[in-house]
């Protein structure tokens, strides 16, 4: 994949308008509706003439979300925290590999001890 899963795209494909509001949401996580309700708030709390120009300065920065970017739902999900906390993701990756190196340990342990039952097991299968 040559595409960057960590950069902000338009998403065209949930898009209203320009796709920034849903671009955003796939970025942080939020559901689009939320982000658009924000948007329109803030112009209509006194950012007027500058959420505009910042809406179509993104739409005109911003490249459109690639095809296929994420594999499933849970690996979109796993980009959008890498986002929001590197180091927490971070933690969480290393957690999930001790957990598993320590089950692959005790695995090896069981298998690797004098197991008599199981000895006698695998000779009967043989």
């Amino acid at each position: 994949m040559s595409a960057s899963r960590t950069k902000f795209y338009l998403d065209k494909q949930n898009r209203k308008w320009l796709g920034v509001c849903a671009g955003i949401a796939d970025y942080t996580g939020i559901d689009a509706t939320w982000v658009r309700v924000g948007a329109v708030l803030l112009t209509l709390m006194g950012g007027f003439p500058w959420t505009l120009i910042a809406y179509w300065v993104a739409a005109w920065i911003a490249n459109p979300k690639p095809a296929g970017l994420y594999a499933d739902a849970e690996d979109q999900k796993f980009w959008q925290g890498v986002r929001r906390s590197p180091a927490r993701s971070t933690r969480e990756v290393r957690s999930k590999f001790r957990d598993i190196d320590r089950r692959l340990a005790d695995l090896e342990l069981y298998y690797t001890s004098r197991n008599t039952a199981l000895a006698d097991e695998i000779e009967r299968l043989r």
